[in-house]
């Protein structure tokens, strides 16, 4: 079992920053895959961005040049740095880790006009 703790959503205005963290606990292997996806209501959760145990990243082409994804293995937590925020990115932001399909709680980020 691995457990996924996530921090550091809010409100912010629009051109603003935030950055979420997620922290694994739990059996975590040591080759993994940590995401980010992002799910608005009526809408399918989608990826937003991915980091590879070795550093490989990929990005949703919605938030490249914007969102920066980076890891602690050390620490074994993701973060998502988002930079010039958009109301459009407004969604709750979930945590997701590979192998074992596990899901953090969310957390809400809203981004006003």
């Amino acid at each position: 079992q691995v457990q996924l703790v996530e921090s550091g959503g809010g409100l912010v205005q629009a051109g603003g920053s935030l950055r979420l963290s997620c922290a694994a606990s739990g059996r975590i292997f040591s080759i993994n895959v940590m995401e980010w996806y992002r799910q608005t209501p009526g809408k399918q959760r989608e990826l937003v961005a991915r980091i590879f145990t070795g550093g490989t990243t990929n990005y949703a082409d919605s938030v490249k040049g914007r969102f920066t994804i980076s890891r602690d293995n050390a620490k074994n937590t993701v973060y998502l740095q988002m930079d010039s925020l958009k109301p459009e990115d407004t969604a709750a932001y979930y945590c997701h880790f590979v192998p074992g399909n596990y899901w953090g709680q969310g957390t809400q980020v809203t981004v006003s006009s």
